[in-house]
């Protein structure tokens, strides 16, 4: 396990992935298919075919599933069909709308996941022993967050380690990155499923502020419940309550209802309606300190804070990874340096 890391629960995340022993019948049918393979290699199913056919699976579906392997939906038809020759048996149900397991498919699907675990882990270990990660790192982060702070990281991690290659994908909405087939997300905010491990990079909050211009036509907020009646820009992001405000005051919790006649789930778009003096906004120190520094911006009600500390978010099955190492411990230093 990486250092300093959070594990967020057991490792019910591998155990959710790996069931355990198979019943009698699934592992004498799954004995015998070993045993037909191990009598010709030529019949050993492809590591490839295997990932094809767990994107299938992942993506519902041939077209989603060549999109994002950058191939054919008839290439990816024909190496299924190559697995299913392979194997002796069918894998999938195929309808115009839609794909479902067989049986078979199911036993496939979970033989599948170990394999190409055991590959992945095969090629960190063998990274590790010559000190130069490499291989695919799907990343993701949010919006604005990931535009302005992980880009810029990623551009330099890159540098570091050219052997890497990395896509980093930014979304507007909670992701589910063992589902969605991510290795890393690196996320604001302390809401950390349980069932992932949790790094924090940097700390950081979010604080309130609004324009001069605002403030000139409206006095400044004395006090918390005096937010309720003002003009606030509200962001709805991922899964948060929409017009609520947690904040803290020295460790202890806060809450406000707010409302105003603007709302986005962009924040660099709520940004902007302050700076024009459309209201009050909530907002990361990162974005928010050189604006505060030129005046665009004046901070309100100091004592009040909300934590939004920066996490590097993986599945436990990755911790071991040598690349995921190489690339969290990057970005830990990364992030370390722009500490406000």
């Amino acid at each position: 396990m990486l250092g300093n890391d959070t594990p967020c629960s057991s490792l019910v995340q591998r155990g959710a992935r790996f069931p355990g022993k198979l019943g009698p019948t699934a592992q004498a049918k799954t004995n015998a298919m070993l045993a037909a393979m191990t009598l010709n290699k030529d019949t050993t199913p492809l590591p490839e075919d295997l990932r094809v056919l767990l994107t299938v699976i992942r993506k519902n579906g041939f077209a989603a599933a060549a999109d994002e392997l950058g191939l054919s939906p008839a290439y990816i038809s024909k190496r299924i069909q190559i697995l299913e020759g392979t194997l002796g048996t069918r894998l999938l149900h195929r309808t115009s709308r839609r794909i479902a397991l067989t049986d078979d498919g199911e036993r496939v699907q979970r033989w599948a996941v170990r394999i190409l675990d055991d590959f992945l882990q095969l090629h960190d270990e063998l990274a590790d022993a010559h000190a130069s990660p490499s291989g695919l790192l799907h990343l993701c982060s949010s919006f604005g967050f990931g535009r302005n702070h992980v880009a810029p990281a990623v551009s330099r991690l890159a540098e570091a380690y050219p052997a890497l290659e990395v896509r980093l994908d930014l979304f507007d909405r909670a992701v589910d990155i063992v589902n969605e087939g991510f290795d890393l997300e690196i996320r604001v905010g302390d809401d950390i499923p349980g069932q992932h491990i949790g790094r924090q990079l940097v700390s950081n909050r979010r604080i309130l502020c609004a324009a001069p211009q605002y403030l000139a036509r409206h006095p400044a907020p004395q006090t918390l419940e005096a937010l309720e009646q003002h003009d606030c820009l509200v962001i709805k992001e991922r899964d948060n309550a929409f017009g609520i405000w947690n904040l803290q005051r020295e460790g202890t919790a806060h809450s406000v209802r707010v409302r105003g006649p603007l709302s986005s789930n962009n924040g660099e778009i709520v940004l902007q309606w302050a700076l024009d003096g459309r209201g009050v906004l909530l907002r990361s120190l990162w974005d928010v300190k050189p604006l505060l520094e030129q005046g665009q911006l004046v901070q309100l009600l100091p004592e009040y804070s909300q934590p939004a500390n920066v996490w590097a978010v993986y599945p436990t099955r990755l911790a071991y990874s040598g690349k995921l190492r190489a690339c969290v411990e990057f970005l830990e230093q990364h992030f370390k340096g722009l500490s406000l």
